[in-house]
Formats: structure tokens, sequence, C-alpha cells
């Protein structure tokens, strides 16, 4: 019998563990250990999914490429309600409930924009119904072929993570080396009102910045009538920035997200594997 838990709030030092809680959900925990400032939240772990499904018989439905069978089997499956019911008491208004897959965001793969997120969930029924779409995300075909590609079909494990939502006046991504040019004397931000989801996903086009190491404009593109950062925003990103490239030793792409004020949260950070 298995003692491995099946969720996992971001100050406990398990939620550190990659197998248990995905890429997604380790570095959330590792930036929560460092003191940065992320919102808090929970892991809905490997091992609940494990609990919840019968894993040889999806390995078995994988191995015929009988998806929509796989599909089945965790569609029917149920999170583990009293204990998510517990961790979520502890949040305050809206959740974003994502995806983490345990062997996600590894040197030669990011399973970026793979699996589902759930953005403005609200209420404990609607955040058990979106445990189970990130996990059933996990077996769609586009999700399947890129495990195909880069991992292994029998990779079945899943986490899930449960995070308060932050409320946006600005937000987007940084990369900590410059991903198109491959320059590492250069960091590239991406910046735009609102959502940094709409950023993540070209809904909207932002402005971009090229910096200094230091956090010097070198360059913007902005977009509206004004800029969306200032030099000081820009210089502060850039600091929280190579503190991450430093902490997980290898480049970072971050997304990130001012408050209404002014105040800075690190929503995710995961390694860039385009260079």
């Amino acid at each position: 019998m298995s003692e491995q838990p099946q969720v996992l709030p971001f100050e406990d030092p398990q939620c550190r563990l990659v197998q248990l809680t995905g890429g997604k959900g380790a570095s959330l925990a590792t930036m929560t250990a460092d003191g940065l400032p992320v919102p808090p939240g929970f892991v809905i772990t490997s091992e609940a999914f494990t609990a919840a499904v019968d894993c040889a018989a999806i390995r078995e439905r994988m191995r015929v490429k009988d998806i929509e069978g796989a599909r089945g089997f965790v569609a029917a499956a149920a999170p583990p309600r009293d204990l998510i019911e517990t961790h979520y008491a502890k949040l305050t208004g809206l959740v974003a409930v994502r995806s983490s897959a345990c062997a996600e965001d590894s040197a030669g793969a990011s399973y970026a924009g793979q699996q589902e997120t759930f953005l403005n969930t609200d209420g404990l029924e609607q955040v058990l119904h979106n445990v189970v779409e990130c996990w059933l995300s996990f077996f769609t075909e586009r999700a399947v072929f890129y495990r195909q590609e880069k991992g292994s079909l029998e990779d079945v494990d899943m986490a899930v993570v449960v995070q308060q939502m932050v409320d946006s006046a600005k937000s987007g991504v940084l990369f900590t080396v410059d991903p198109v040019h491959g320059r590492k004397d250069r960091m590239v931000v991406e910046a735009a009102p609102g959502l940094g989801e709409a950023v993540v996903s070209g809904e909207v086009t932002p402005d971009n910045y090229t910096l200094s190491r230091d956090g010097v404009v070198k360059r913007s593109r902005i977009v509206g009538a004004e800029r969306v950062l200032d030099d000081g925003e820009c210089a502060a990103l850039a600091a929280l920035g190579q503190h991450l490239a430093d902490l997980h030793g290898v480049p970072q792409d971050i997304e990130w997200a001012f408050d209404a004020d002014g105040r800075l949260f690190l929503l995710q950070s995961r390694p860039i594997t385009t260079i």
C-alpha cells in the first residue's frame, strides 16, 4: 500500500518532488521555499491520479492506441474530494487549475500548452470538475502524439496545480535568454494588460522588451499608445529572472503578473528548451 500523499501544499518539502507534483508543481514549490512571491496553492499529486484510475488498464489502452478507451477510464475517475476541500478552503477568491505532467519540462522537452489550464475557477465543485478535465487533457491526440515523440506512452503520471489567482493589472512572460537569437547577454519580456494567459496563448499582441542582464531596456516594440511596463518594472523582472535562472541552473521561461498595487508575482517557471 502506497504511503505517498495525494495532496500537498506548496510549502511541503515533498511538493518539490517532480515525480509527485510534476514540473509545474515542483517549480512552484521550489520558488515558494526560496521565499519568492508565488501565490499560495497546492498540488493534487500523481498519487491521487494513480489511486483514482486503473493505470494498468490505461497503459494497455495506450499500447493499442485506443485513446478514447483510455479517456473513458479517466473521465470516470473521482479526485480525493475531502483532501482537496481542506486545502481549497485555505485559499481566497478565484483559483487557477493547471495540469502538471510528471515527465514535463525536462531539458529536452517542454509540455507547455500540451495540457489544460482553467483560470477563474470558482467553488469546490468546479475545482473537482477541472481536475478531471486536466487529467483528461493528458489523453488528447495532440498530447499523446507529443509524448510518443518526446517521451513514452507508458508515462501516464499527472499532477494538477490549484493556485490562487492574481488580480493582474499587467502580466506576461520573461525569457532569461533571447530565445530567438540565442543571445545569453539579453532577456526578453512580453507584456500586456490583464491576464498573462492571453499572451501565452497568442490571443493578444504584447509589448516586447529586450533587456540587458541588469534590466536596462535595449530595445522595445510598443503596441498601444503607451508602454505596458515602465523601466522600474523591467528592472524588477530582470532581477527575479536572473535569480530564477541561478536557482534552477538553466535559462527559464517565466510567467509573471503585477497586481493593481504594483506587486510582482511569479506564476510559473520552466526550462527554455529551444536553445
